[in-house]
């Protein structure tokens, strides 16, 4: 079968949610089939033309507790959709990791995994909320997560499905990753530090995490530092207002 254009599309397709990591596939793609052209065994090369994703500024779009609530309310807990939220936002994994997860995964509140991206080794514990989530889960598939045919799901059907669900919940600018970024910064929130966070998402870097928690540190740093303030202001308040005092007691001796 020959390699057209539609075929590209559809292959980079599959990382819609991340457009800067479809971007760099896009971007391979060309060089590797600038060779097989001057090679000749294809005639033309199908990834030139093939426009790349817009980028979204800061990136995938992180879900807000609102949206977290809304999607919670249109999808409960006992629905493939409200069980497919708890997973993503409770383990703070990537997609292609979570659609893996099954009953196998988990021993007693710990749920252990390898990572497809990183072939980092993780055991994680379980959040109440996974746990309640995963009472529900039936026990006769291989996955938690399985299409309407009862299938384990791929990583571009996750996605669209995934996506329909955040529609149906009136939250189109929602998707699967941004459930992690949501998760991590739910970590972040919480006051844990980098490494913490680290320990959880599986990141290699420190400055991979960064981009996760960056927002989350600055609210919570800036916050701290307006408390540090308004302590020494209020300080300063009281010191004068006490030398103020007793230069009214000395003026009154005086008299």
């Amino acid at each position: 079968m020959r390699l057209t254009r539609a075929h590209i599309k559809d292959i980079i397709g599959a990382k819609a949610d991340t457009p800067e990591a479809a971007n760099s596939l896009l971007k391979v793609l060309r060089v590797i089939l600038n060779y097989a052209v001057e090679d000749g065994m294809i005639l033309n090369n199908p990834a030139v033309g093939v426009k790349r994703y817009r980028s979204r500024g800061e990136g995938i779009h992180t879900w807000t507790e609102e949206e977290i609530a809304q999607f919670q309310a249109h999808h409960p807990i006992d629905t493939r959709p409200g069980l497919a939220l708890a997973l993503l936002l409770y383990t703070v994994q990537r997609r292609g990791d979570v659609i893996q997860l099954g009953w196998q995964h988990v021993k007693g509140d710990v749920i252990s995994l390898r990572q497809n991206k990183t072939d980092e080794s993780l055991h994680l514990p379980m959040h109440p909320e996974l746990v309640r989530a995963l009472t529900m889960a039936p026990r006769t598939n291989l996955t938690f997560l399985v299409t309407a045919s009862g299938r384990p799901f791929s990583g571009p059907s996750f996605t669209n499905w995934f996506k329909k669900q955040c529609r149906l919940a009136g939250l189109p600018q929602c998707s699967a990753h941004g459930l992690r970024k949501a998760g991590a910064t739910r970590l972040a929130n919480a006051g844990c530090s980098t490494d913490q966070v680290k320990a959880i998402t599986g990141h290699k870097t420190l400055s991979e995490v960064a981009r996760y928690t960056r927002a989350a540190d600055q609210q919570r740093l800036a916050r701290q530092a307006l408390s540090i303030q308004l302590g020494a202001e209020q300080n300063a308040s009281e010191k004068l207002s006490n030398q103020q005092t007793r230069l009214d007691k000395t003026g009154s001796k005086s008299l």
